[in-house]
């Protein structure tokens, strides 16, 4: 019978408290005068390195783009005036088709914990792919892989998909099933996917209000139906008050949504974690309303615990969503539930279907990973190269006096830089001017580090990275701490 691998350590859950107190005494002073007289330059001239370096890329968009809508498969993929093409991966690298290798801290917007073409994976997956890639039936893989799950979540029963955009679309038919509601609640500037009910109330203009109380519902770019917009309501994060004010205004006008959709840990702002208590005050709250408790973990599941970010913060979510690192880089997606949520879709009120939920091929890559990949020794390796990031970053910092604080959780992480502590979307819109985004993006580019381009994401390291490959990363944002203070 598969069991829980042993609960990590969590070291880093209130790293973010303790950093944040580091910098009031004096150590960590501004330069933002510093930042407003060099950081045009070298983002210019780093500009110009890169695309230097990456011709193979520019000749491919300019192919690529005839037939492929603005070059590449995902607008999230877009960058002027090329995007990066890869060519391949292995392990902790990747190299781009003009042969150039990166220590890879995207991982595939936070996909492969696993690393590149894992030997595991890539043998599990050889090895199902000659018994069939697809029946659009179920095999043994499927309902072991939900086993390892209902084990490392607490949650009994399971289903699978092909996304995190379904997952989360998915669980939320379930929860208007349940409770016989239409109404969406999101916290504000997250990300849940790319259906409509959750393309509200994100991305970085979206709203320059200050009524935290009142949030509008703004629909993220065209094509999305008024009605439907409206019909999702959004809320600040780690402020369980406002939460809980908003759900009584909409009680007192028949409104009360169905579910809240939420990540335990922001992802969407770089990390963002809960402050001590609102987890818990969430539960309390969406229990007093009837409203599903969904936890969206497709960037969480797998990366920071055994279990995700339910076993790190020792919560009970109603309903939860994983992806990405799941699949180990097969798409995939999975909802996870008590017996008593699944009674809709068992007695058939809530369909739940897909062509190609539980695709063998995935399966078989997922119950590798669960089995012999995403281990206690890996979540222990994950830790102690995180926290060597983490510390060394904050010695850089406060070496360089810079206006910046480091934060994460096991396999993720960030460097704020901002002035104040950053704990929702309205405080860390306020951070981290764009164009030093930028060049920090660049200055990786340029020194042998493939990074998430922008400020909305976060690094996610993988199994395979070493002790050496954090020094790597550490020289380069030092010399890019000496740049901006010289």
């Amino acid at each position: 019978d598969p069991v829980a691998p042993g609960k990590p350590v969590m070291r880093e859950q209130l790293r973010q408290d303790a950093v944040f107190r580091g910098r009031e005494d004096g150590a960590m002073a501004t330069h933002q005068e510093d930042r407003r007289q060099t950081q045009g330059r070298p983002t210019a001239r780093e500009a110009e390195r890169l695309d230097a370096r990456t011709q193979g890329s520019a000749a491919a968009y300019e192919r690529a783009k005839r037939s492929l809508v603005g070059g590449v498969s995902s607008s999230y993929q877009k960058r002027a005036p090329w995007p990066i093409y890869l060519d391949r991966g292995q392990g902790q690298y990747v190299w781009d088709v003009d042969g150039r290798q990166y220590l890879d801290v995207h991982n595939g917007i936070g996909s492969m914990v696993q690393g590149h073409a894992h030997p595991i994976i890539t043998e599990a997956v050889d090895r199902r792919i000659r018994l069939g890639s697809h029946f659009a039936a179920p095999t043994e893989d499927t309902y072991i892989v939900a086993e390892y799950l209902a084990a490392r979540w607490g949650l009994p029963r399971w289903r699978f998909v092909n996304s995190g955009s379904e997952a989360t679309m998915d669980a939320i038919r379930l929860a208007r099933g349940i409770t016989g509601r239409d109404g969406v609640m999101k916290i504000f500037g997250s990300y849940h996917g790319h259906h409509d009910y959750v393309m509200v109330d994100i991305g970085l203009s979206v709203y320059d209000g200050k009524d935290r109380e009142n949030y509008p519902s703004i629909a993220y770019g065209k094509g999305i139906p008024d009605s439907v917009t409206q019909m999702t309501t959004a809320v600040p994060f780690n402020d369980a008050g406002v939460l809980e004010r908003r759900l009584t205004a909409l009680q007192s006008e028949g409104r009360l949504p169905a579910c809240l959709i939420m990540e335990a840990a922001m992802m969407n702002c770089g990390v963002i974690l809960p402050e001590p208590g609102y987890l818990e005050d969430v539960r309390r709250i969406t229990k007093k309303f009837g409203v599903v408790w969904i936890v969206d973990e497709v960037k969480t599941g797998l990366t920071v615990a055994a279990g995700g970010a339910t076993e790190l913060f020792g919560i009970k979510p109603d309903l939860v969503c994983l992806a990405k690192a799941l699949g180990a880089g097969i798409p995939t997606g999975a909802i996870g539930g008590s017996n008593e949520i699944w009674a809709m879709v068992d007695s058939g009120d809530v369909y739940m279907v897909g062509t190609f939920n539980g695709n063998p091929l995935v399966m078989a890559a997922a119950r590798a990973n669960l089995e012999r990949v995403m281990v206690p020794e890996a979540y222990a390796h994950l830790s102690e190269i995180n926290t060597k990031l983490l510390d060394g970053a904050q010695g850089i910092i406060n070496r360089y006096k810079l206006a910046a604080y480091p934060v994460g959780i096991e396999s993720k992480g960030t460097i704020n830089f901002a002035t104040s502590k950053v704990v929702d979307y309205e405080s860390y819109k306020s951070a981290q001017p764009r164009e030093l985004i930028d060049l920090l993006w660049l200055w990786n580019m340029n020194r042998g580090i493939f990074s998430t381009p922008g400020r909305d994401e976060e690094w996610t390291l993988s199994v395979t990275m070493t002790s050496a490959d954090a020094d790597h990363y550490l020289g380069v944002f030092e010399e890019l701490a000496a740049e901006l203070t010289r």
